[in-house]
């Protein structure tokens, strides 16, 4: 049930994002931070599984620092958007290459009834080992067809898309606070505001009702307030914790927590 918003004001941008780390139908702990900083004026508040949203952010957190170290000069926030939304596409171009094999291994390790999958990828491998024979003329020994088979599915395992959604707020001299809307399948839009997850059944319509482009920084965080009470009542498993970051002309940086939750350490038995 996870939640991540944000909005553009006066000369700044917020968002927010729920802290809960959850697996199944368990929470892990209640005070993960789902909001990076790229750099100094880059905020990336992200959703969607675990790995895939920790993986992918960090990756282009080091790409945008990397650019900068070889350039001398920082991305602006729609470049770095841009960016990601680019290596969101290419990943899942890739996976449409090796969808159909991905599908067969991943059904045949879950259901071994599923005969004609177990079918097409034996018959995949046969086939690569026999074109291997006809173009070198010699086999491949036991060990080469065993390694070039994990080899295969290695590969298909790892051509996944991020399964990510990404809100990305900056600010740059030129053109001041920005906020972009970036989802899994690499749909990318400059907004006012906009969420993820759950809970933006409730933020969307409360930024609807509410929202000015000419908010104030207190009015904006009047307004996220007004969004998490609105999840927390209306969500039926609502997230109890939330951190909100801001970004203007003095950098990214930490407002508040809004926590209704403590993690408690257990002492061991």
């Amino acid at each position: 049930m996870e939640c991540v918003f944000g909005l553009v004001g006066n000369g700044f941008a917020i968002v927010a994002a729920d802290t809960s780390a959850v697996h199944s139908i368990l929470v892990h702990k209640n005070n993960e931070d789902k909001i990076m900083a790229l750099d100094s004026h880059k905020l990336i508040a992200a959703s969607g599984e675990p790995g895939d949203r920790v993986q992918f952010t960090e990756y282009v957190q080091k790409n945008v620092s990397l650019y900068q170290f070889r350039n001398g000069i920082p991305l602006t926030t729609a470049a770095a958007a841009n960016f990601t939304r680019g290596e969101l596409a290419t990943a899942l171009r890739k996976f449409c290459k090796f969808k159909n094999l991905l599908s067969s291994v991943l059904r045949c390790h879950r259901s071994y009834s599923s005969g004609w999958l177990k079918v097409q990828f034996t018959e995949y491998v046969q086939k690569n080992v026999s074109l291997y024979q006809f173009r070198n003329g010699i086999p491949l020994t036991t060990a080469a067809a065993a390694n070039f088979t994990r080899g295969e599915l290695a590969t298909a395992l790892r051509k996944n898309p991020y399964s990510v959604n990404i809100l990305m707020a900056g600010y740059d001299k030129e053109a001041g606070a920005s906020l972009y809307y970036i989802d899994y399948i690499a749909t990318l839009h400059k907004v006012d505001k906009g969420a993820f997850g759950y809970g933006s059944y409730f933020s969307l319509s409360t930024m609807d009702r509410h929202f000015r482009s000419d908010m104030s920084v207190e009015e904006a965080i009047e307004l996220v307030d007004k969004c998490i009470l609105e999840i927390r009542s209306r969500l039926v498993i609502a997230p109890p914790n939330f951190v909100i970051k801001i970004v203007d002309k003095d950098g990214a940086r930490e407002h508040a927590w809004r926590q209704s939750v403590q993690d408690v350490t257990t002492a061991a038995v």
